[in-house]
């Protein structure tokens, strides 16, 4: 590792492919992507990359499956804060096939990249996190986030009493939020198809290349699974606002 300065990526993937069958029936005519959080009237994609853009984002590719002219469309009509270039999977890649077609369009591929999984909601600086990956020299970190529990939760003694409840704590293990910084290099160790968290992620974490970044107190995040998660959504956006 040197001391030179780094840059920080202007380019992303986001991976906006999949069905959503938890979402029906919202998904019955649009892609996971394209659902609208209720209060907003943009669709999640557009949190996505209005987000991606304050963080220095001037280029996303966005990769396509599923009802794939229906965010197409939509991503020719909005006004967006960066250039948008969409790639569409013939036939099922896997994530980490389906990742490295579409880092195939990126821009400069000589250059870092920043990923992201196209049904999940967050906020937080983008900027820090390539900083945390450049001083750990990794080829790939990924955003850790500590979801709620979504049951209450029963402290007790050592000896069973019961000493109180807790609605919804949060889990004590951290979780990939869908969220990466790739350095240039990452792009050849992904397979042509099937799972890179089952291939190039557990190689990567054996050569000690692989690195964590907790998202900081206070970030927001949620992924977008089920109908509940986007009525949660929408009341912690109005909570936000006021």
């Amino acid at each position: 590792m040197t001391g030179a300065p780094h840059p920080f990526p202007t380019q992303a993937v986001v991976l906006a492919g999949g069905q959503g069958s938890r979402l029906r029936p919202y998904t019955d005519d649009r892609p996971k992507p394209m659902v609208e959080i209720p209060g907003t009237g943009t669709p999640i994609i557009g949190h996505q990359l209005n987000w991606l853009a304050e963080e220095g984002v001037t280029d996303a590719v966005v990769s396509c499956g599923h009802l794939a002219e229906v965010l197409q469309d939509w991503l020719d009509q909005a006004q967006l804060p960066l250039r948008v270039t969409t790639v569409v999977e013939d036939e099922p890649l896997g994530r980490g096939g389906g990742l490295k077609h579409a880092a195939g369009s990126l821009p400069r591929p000589d250059e870092p990249w920043y990923a992201a999984n196209g049904d999940i909601w967050t906020r937080f600086p983008l900027r820090e996190m390539a900083a945390f990956h450049h001083e750990r020299d990794a080829v790939a970190t990924l955003a850790l986030a500590r979801p709620r529990i979504p049951w209450g939760a029963v402290e007790t003694d050592a000896f069973g009493h019961v000493l109180d409840f807790i609605e919804a704590p949060p889990s004590p293990y951290l979780i990939n939020a869908g969220v990466y910084v790739f350095s240039a290099a990452f792009t050849e160790l992904l397979p042509a198809r099937g799972d890179h968290e089952r291939t190039t992620f557990p190689r990567l974490a054996r050569e000690r290349r692989l690195a964590g970044y907790p998202l900081p107190q206070g970030a927001y995040w949620r992924a977008i699974d089920t109908a509940k998660d986007l009525t949660e959504a929408a009341k912690e956006l109005a909570a936000q606002s006021r």
